[in-house]
């Protein structure tokens, strides 16, 4: 089969480009290498395009692969028909599939083998003929006591057994039930009896009926929820008697007391084999729906949070607020070692304050300390208004960071290894002060689903979860670039083409040997070998490399292009990159070879332009309203500035500065008709809004956004 055609057809895409991206993904490239640099043989298709061709194929094989046993498994049975071959042929999906194998599929004892083992199979054809005739004389010559039927009564029944399963198996009943449970089908939700008080979180789904295609992804998750917490119980059907006309006009073909019997087998069908069958065919599409839908809201959020600015090289001290156990203070250099810790107790209940605002002063002196980020945790805001009133003799910036994560990160092996000497509370200030110096590179070191920007994350499916957001993490590592010689193994691991154990053995090389000093010295590493060069070294970056292309975003295989650039303007490299001049000379369509075209060498003149250019915004300092600390400050009505901390499908949460986030519901967010929080706003964006309601009980704070 021809999947590219298939696919191309499907995406919308050049059959030819689609190829060739399967073909690069067989051969082992990344997704990350083959949008940045095999634009010229996709069409410059970006991650996402390629991300769903790679799953469309995917799809497609298992689809083949069930299909060749299927065949295998039906011929060996000597059942396997020109005609139903043909239908197993075109068969488009594994519902198709499944549907024209169902009544060739090996079974447990059902009602229908049994009835069959009784020798009821010839009064159950007589019945479904629906001729004129009596059907208790035709019943009659099949009672059979030996075979265990004693009554006319019991015959009967047993041929609706059959019958009951045959109509069930009908492929063509099948699907268009099934496409009646799609489009009709109902979500229904009722509350367990007596469990109406312990799961009031629930209670909007206690008594609920929607169409299940149009409820939404949360809703769907939370009612499943529900109903695993045992607060719920879910229904999804259509209208029975919708369903069962559905089924009476394929198989009721008079009207007599045969067609009688027939449809007291339909109704037995439905609602013992088919709409158990059916129901659990969409409760499982819904939560496939629901899940990729949470999914990409929650890999959406991840990329952000990544990407979020970096303050940079600077020497930072990370505090991690405490009351009762003190605010565990950490001072870094500007590359993130470790150069002193120390613990103040400015809160209740030591009330240290002179000795804590020496302590900050003293080690902001001694260090020249440049920003002091601080966990905006338990006592963040109160830590946070202590350190603004300490005269330093050089004011550093002050930012309240997002420390989600953290004890996470304190308590695992990564860390222990980074800090044998220290305690998980010092590992935790190093977290919150790294994560304001440069956020990919700490958080890559935490699993993203620990970092607090997902809805219903434990509700999804894990495996395909963690494959996204490995994917994200990985998407935004090589969009930014690593310089190798002061990345963390972890870092190293998402650079495509290297992975944990090529990670590992970069490190294990640069402490034996020194750092590297161009990017072709990685083949000297253990296990580097041509494909790994391939696939990684355009990620990579060498600040100090005598080759300025080693510092840049140009792969190797590139750097003839530019060398003869150079070379046909008379100047070095060095040169080309300095004087934009030299650079508007060079005529692209001279460089146009059979393998490298015009985005290749658009990507490169950009690169030139800015070599190695960190793709993320500048750090925009933010501060909370220092008059607003806590809930019970707030007041309806209220405009104040806030940062977006989470988005959901149903709207976003915002960090105002009182330890609970204030929701904005997505009916809040704009004047315009939207279905994606995302659509319009951003992780980490900072936002004005106002308050409209507080529920200091309950710990809920209502907000709308207001558009400048």
């Amino acid at each position: 089969m021809n999947f590219s055609q298939k696919i191309a057809q499907e995406l919308n895409l050049s059959a030819q480009y689609v190829q060739n991206v399967i073909d690069l993904l067989t051969e082992g490239a990344t997704i990350p290498f083959i949008a940045r640099y095999r634009k010229e043989a996709t069409g410059s298709m970006n991650e996402v395009v390629i991300i769903n061709i790679r799953d469309r194929f995917k799809q497609l094989m298992e689809i083949e692969d069930r299909r060749t046993t299927i065949l295998k498994t039906i011929n060996e049975q000597g059942k396997l028909t020109p005609e139903l071959k043909k239908k197993i042929d075109n068969a488009q999906t594994l519902y198709e599939l499944e549907d024209l194998y169902l009544p060739y599929k090996p079974k447990r004892k059902t009602k229908a083998s049994i009835a069959k083992a009784k020798g009821l199979e010839p009064l159950s054809e007589l019945l479904y003929r629906q001729q004129n005739g009596n059907v208790e004389d035709w019943a009659l010559k099949f009672v059979n006591p030996a075979l265990g039927v004693e009554t006319v009564k019991e015959a009967l029944a047993g041929a609706r057994d059959i019958l009951a399963e045959r109509i069930c198996e009908h492929d063509i009943t099948r699907v268009k039930l099934r496409n009646l449970f799609e489009n009709k089908g109902m979500i229904i939700s009722k509350v367990i009896k007596e469990k109406e008080s312990e799961g009031e979180k629930y209670s909007i789904y206690f008594d609920n009926t929607e169409l299940l295609k149009k409820t939404s992804s949360h809703r769907v998750l939370a009612m499943f929820r529900g109903e695993n917490e045992g607060f719920l119980r879910i229904k999804v059907e259509p209208d029975e008697i919708m369903a069962l006309e559905l089924i009476d006009r394929i198989h009721l073909k008079a009207d007599n007391p045969a067609t009688d019997q027939v449809a007291m087998a339909i109704e037995d069908s439905y609602q013992r084999l088919l709409q158990p069958q059916l129901e659990t065919e969409m409760r499982q599409q819904a939560k496939i729906r629901a899940d990729n839908e949470a999914i990409r809201v929650f890999s959406s959020n991840v990329r952000q949070l990544l990407l979020a600015s970096p303050l940079g090289e600077k020497t930072v001290m990370g505090v991690d607020p405490g009351f009762k156990t003190g605010c565990k203070v950490v001072v870094l250099d500007k590359h993130g070692n470790l150069l002193e810790n120390a613990t103040i107790y400015p809160h209740p209940p030591q009330i240290e304050v002179h000795q804590a605002n020496e302590t900050i002063r003293n080690l902001a002196k001694k260090y020249n300390i440049e920003a002091i980020a601080i966990g905006n945790g338990t006592a963040g805001r109160e830590t946070e208004n202590f350190i603004r009133h300490i005269n330093f003799d050089q004011q550093p910036i002050i930012v309240m960071v997002n420390e989600n994560g953290a004890s996470v990160y304190s308590a695992s092996d990564v860390a222990r290894e980074e800090f044998p000497d220290h305690d998980i509370t010092v590992r935790g200030s190093v977290s919150i002060a790294r994560r304001l110096m440069d956020p990919l590179s700490e958080l890559i070191k935490i699993d993203p689903k620990s970092i607090g920007v997902g809805q219903y994350q434990h509700d999804v499916n894990q495996k395909k979860l963690q494959e996204c957001l490995e994917e994200t993490v990985s998407s935004c590592v090589n969009l930014v670039g690593v310089e190798v010689n002061t990345a963390s193994k972890e870092l190293l691991a998402f650079v495509s083409g290297i992975g944990p154990a090529l990670a590992k053995n970069i490190v294990s090389y640069r402490k034996e040997y020194g750092s590297f000093k161009s990017k072709s010295a990685l083949k000297k590493v253990s296990r580097f070998g041509d494909k790994a060069f391939e696939q990684s070294a355009g990620f990579i970056r060498i600040r100090d490399a005598e080759n300025p292309l080693d510092r840049s975003a140009v792969h190797p295989e590139s750097y003839s292009i530019v060398e003869k650039m150079a070379k046909k303007l008379n100047c070095s490299i060095h040169d080309l990159i300095a004087d934009e001049s030299l650079r508007n000379q060079i005529h692209l369509k001279e460089f146009i070879t059979d393998t490298v075209g015009m985005p290749t060498l658009t990507d490169i003149m950009k690169e030139l332009s800015k070599p190695g250019r960190d793709p993320r915004q500048k750090f925009d300092l933010f501060e909370f309203d220092h008059s607003i600390s806590d809930i019970s400050d707030l007041q309806v009505g209220m405009v104040l500035q806030g940062v977006i901390v989470n988005i959901a499908a149903f709207g976003c949460f915002v960090d105002i500065g009182v330890h609970q986030d204030g929701l904005i519901h997505i009916s809040q967010m704009s004047k315009r008709r939207i279905h994606d929080p995302n659509a319009i706003v951003k992780l980490n964006q900072k936002v004005k809004v106002k308050v409209l309601d507080v529920d200091t009980r309950r710990k809920r704070i209502s907000l709308s956004m207001l558009i400048d």
